[in-house]
């Protein structure tokens, strides 16, 4: 071989290399590439054949007769129908949704009446002004979550006030109200737009990493946007919140807080779970921007100091007072005032007195 045609091989290689190499860290390696273009272990789920939520859901309703005491539930569900339909045409009454779910005890818990499960999963939901929104949420979630045969309550964690909207400090307030009432194995950080479906989806905590859920959101095309993007759907232990000190308190407004908490578990040791990207797909309930939830001007800067900050805001650093805490019927309703936002010139925001949850509690009883 001449010596030009050597030294043309050498540059091909070395340049074929470095481009392997950018995509290799550019997708944050082979797994992460694997998961982009669908290459898992996992089936990959056919969404143009769909099944009711409301699918074997009579089944489970069902005693079980000649028996004392309960077995425990099956590692798999036998209940599981794989891809839902889901559709947001008519907005389903809340007696309606609790007529379908007869078991569902007041302040939205349920146990399976056959067996004993396995995990026991609180629902967290940071809430205002989204009626609409929160009831396809539990028409969907409640049998989505009994055909798991999972122990389950749902927390709809509402802001008092019409001052900006705080999504993270809500999220620790629910979480701290939440294991006031039960030793919780997994918490479920959940906006009230995105609704699973696949119910092999398991709401179930990974034990030794937090696990971003959401993942193929149809907003974002089926794909996750970034590597480290942690918004929607998330789930945690009790252990696993602590140790990075939970959500930041001072996001006040759209944006920020999903980066802050991925670099927040980044810096407490642990890593971003995730499952299946044909699994872990969810419908987004169109709307738009809320107004008191306007996209937040300072959530670069605050970005910019998490590494400072992480150990001193957080669960550690939470206030609030709790205004009601109500036992509803298909969930239970916790109305906060959570304190006053800092206004854009340094000060803070005078706001009307807290009114907003008057609607929540009218339309959630029964």
């Amino acid at each position: 071989m001449s010596p030009c045609l050597d030294r043309q091989c050498t540059f091909a290689i070395l340049v074929t290399s470095q481009l392997l190499f950018l995509v290799y860290y550019s997708f944050g390696g082979l797994q992460s590439i694997a998961s982009f273009f669908s290459w898992s272990g996992q089936p990959i789920w056919d969404y143009t054949i769909t099944h009711d939520v409301y699918t074997n859901l009579s089944l489970i309703q069902q005693p079980l007769s000649g028996s004392h005491s309960l077995p425990d539930c099956p590692k798999t569900s036998p209940y599981l129908v794989g891809p839902l339909s889901i559709q947001f045409e008519q907005v389903p009454p809340l007696a309606g949704i609790a007529a379908r779910n007869p078991l569902v005890q007041a302040g939205g818990f349920y146990s399976p009446p056959n067996c004993v499960p396995r995990y026991r999963t609180a629902v967290i939901v940071p809430h205002r002004n989204r009626e609409t929104h929160l009831r396809h949420f539990l028409y969907y979630l409640h049998p989505f979550l009994q055909r798991q045969l999972l122990q389950y309550g749902i927390y709809i964690i509402h802001q008092a006030g019409n001052q900006t909207f705080n999504r993270a400090k809500l999220l620790n307030v629910g979480v701290k109200e939440a294991l006031r009432d039960e030793e919780w194995d997994c918490l479920f950080l959940h906006d009230v737009d995105l609704i699973p479906e696949n119910d092999h989806n398991l709401y179930v905590c990974d034990p030794d990493n937090p696990k971003h859920v959401s993942i193929a959101m149809n907003k974002f095309g089926y794909r996750l946007p970034y590597k480290t993007y942690f918004g929607g759907v998330s789930a945690v232990t009790p252990e696993q919140y602590l140790q990075m000190n939970g959500f930041p308190n001072e996001y006040w407004g759209w944006g920020g807080e999903d980066d802050d908490i991925a670099t927040r578990l980044h810096l407490a040791g642990m890593k971003i779970s995730r499952p299946a990207l044909s699994l872990g797909r969810y419908k987004m309930i169109k709307h738009r921007l809320d107004q008191g939830n306007e996209e937040n001007p300072k959530r670069f800067d605050l970005l910019f100091r998490t590494r400072r900050s992480w150990k001193q805001d957080g669960m550690n650093s939470l206030t609030y007072v709790v205004l009601s805490r109500q036992r509803l019927r298909l969930f239970t309703n916790v109305t906060a005032d959570i304190g006053l936002a800092p206004s854009r010139q340094g000060g803070t925001q005078r706001v009307p007195p807290a009114n907003s949850a008057k609607g929540l509690q009218a339309g959630g009883r029964m």
